[in-house]
């Protein structure tokens, strides 16, 4: 149980690079566009695109920490940590 205990804490640890950095990439990407002159609505609605992936991102990490949590046996298994500091929120 403790090798899954590492492969879950490590797929967390994972997840939580890649949707950290989605968001800044679809930010940079809409820089691009916005320097280079091209469709404007497109650079908006990635940046909103980008705040929304963070919201969602963090309730998905969020998520996903309980339910390690879970499988690791703590019953306790809700957290009144802070989230949204993984997001630069």
């Amino acid at each position: 149980m403790e090798t899954e205990d590492n492969v879950i804490d490590e797929l967390i640890r994972e997840i939580t690079g890649l949707i950290n950095e989605y968001p800044k990439v679809l930010e940079r990407r809409a820089v691009e566009i916005h320097t280079a002159g091209k469709d404007p609505d497109l650079a908006q609605t990635l940046i909103k695109a980008a705040d929304t992936m963070r919201d969602s991102g963090n309730l998905y990490l969020t998520w996903a920490k309980h339910y390690a949590s879970v499988a690791a046996g703590r019953t306790d298994a809700t957290s009144d940590e802070d989230e949204t500091e993984d997001f630069d929120v």
